[in-house]
Formats: structure tokens, C-alpha cells, sequence
């Protein structure tokens, strides 16, 4: 097997000296987020939400404007636009292309939201646990757009059971008990210390989805 690993030297994951986001007033986006959104959209031009014909960029969209709404600042933004570009299109090479374009910041953000750069992928249940413990030991920017990242996958879960009910879990490898289990372990780690508003809405909606699958 041969695994690829990597470190970030001049970034830390587990606490990045700056401030917590979604405390204060978002700054006005720049060129930067426009390039973003554009280089996003060429990486997954082709991409397909799993099980669904929607185009990737939907929730890569989602997902920027979920932290947009709770406050996130242009780094993080950036790095909801694209959060899956380097596990999805490319891995590693394509994540030094982002912190070259972007800065170590959005690079050591889209890094810690990717579970796995290892070819092949470890199983999916080991891969889960290594990424859930990653994401509990990350930085407050680390789990803000990852909690945004789990929002938005969470709330279209729950719409697609509304309409096509216990045949939604076949799309995911941990089917139906793997998936509850995930959301369940994501929203406790990706909260983040004081008051959370997003990490509530996320706890919220992973509830409604357990109880639904009853």
C-alpha cells in the first residue's frame, strides 16, 4: 500500500494564532474569494453529489454560504469552496496548488477536512474514526468549516429521506447505522468552546435524522 503523508510545518491544525471565527463581523470578500469560487468550479466540473445527478458545486456553495451566515472571515470562506478539492481532485499536489493560490491558512484548513490522502483508502470505518479524532484535536477555524461542511450534507440527508425514505442509506458506505454513527460523532467534534451557534444547528439537525430513521 502505499500511503502518502505530510506535515505543514509553519501552520499548526490543533491551534492557529488567530482569532475564533464566527465571533465577529465578517470582513468584505476580495479578488481572492472570486478566484476561489472560480478554481472550484473548474475542479469539480464533472463531479455529481453521490447518489444525485446536482453538480458538486452546490454544496460546495452551501457550504460557503453557511459560513458566510455564522460570521466566517475570507479564509475561511475560501476554504468551504474547497474543502473536498484535495481529497476529491488530485490530493496532494492539488493542496499545495492551494496553498500557493490561497495561503497556508485555507491550505492547513482543506488538509484536516480531508479524511483520508492514503492510496489506496484505508476501510471505511477506520478511516472515520482517524478523521473524527482529527477534527476533535483541530483548530476553531478547522471545525467551524467543517461543522458547516456537515450542516449542509446533514440537512440534504434529511430532505432526501423525506422523499425516497430507508433506499437513501445505499449511497453511503457506512449505510444507515455507519452514517447515524458519523453525524452523531462529527456534531460532538466539531464543536467548539463558549457559545456555537452553528455546531447547535448542526446538533439539532443530526437529532432529527436519528429520529426520522427510527
Amino acid at each position: 500500500m502505499l500511503k502518502l503523508s505530510r506535515s505543514i510545518p509553519r501552520t499548526s491544525l490543533a491551534g492557529m494564532k488567530t482569532s475564533s471565527p464566527g465571533r465577529k463581523r465578517a470582513l468584505p470578500l476580495t479578488k481572492r474569494f472570486r478566484e476561489a469560487l472560480s478554481y472550484a468550479a473548474r475542479l469539480h466540473a464533472k463531479q455529481k453529489r453521490k447518489g444525485t445527478n446536482e453538480p458538486y458545486i452546490g454544496h460546495l456553495l452551501g457550504v460557503a454560504s453557511l459560513v458566510l451566515q455564522y460570521g466566517g472571515g475570507e479564509d475561511d470562506v475560501i476554504a468551504a469552496l474547497l474543502h473536498d478539492a484535495a481529497e476529491d481532485q488530485g490530493g496532494l499536489p492539488t493542496l499545495r496548488t492551494i496553498e500557493k493560490k490561497f495561503g497556508l491558512k485555507v491550505g492547513a484548513i482543506v488538509e484536516a477536512c480531508s479524511d483520508s490522502f492514503e492510496t489506496p483508502k484505508p476501510a471505511w470505518r477506520e478511516r472515520k474514526e482517524a478523521h473524527i479524532a482529527k477534527i476533535r484535536r483541530a483548530s476553531s477555524h478547522v471545525k467551524f468549516v467543517c461543522a458547516a461542511d456537515k450542516l449542509h450534507n446533514a440537512r440534504s440527508i434529511l430532505a432526501d429521506y423525506r422523499i425516497i425514505g430507508e433506499r437513501l442509506w445505499k449511497r453511503f458506505s457506512g449505510k444507515k447505522e455507519g452514517t447515524l454513527w458519523y453525524y452523531r460523532e462529527m456534531a460532538a467534534a466539531v464543536r467548539r468552546p463558549g457559545s456555537d451557534p452553528l455546531a447547535d444547528e448542526l446538533d439539532r439537525v443530526v437529532r432529527q435524522m436519528n429520529h426520522m430513521a427510527l
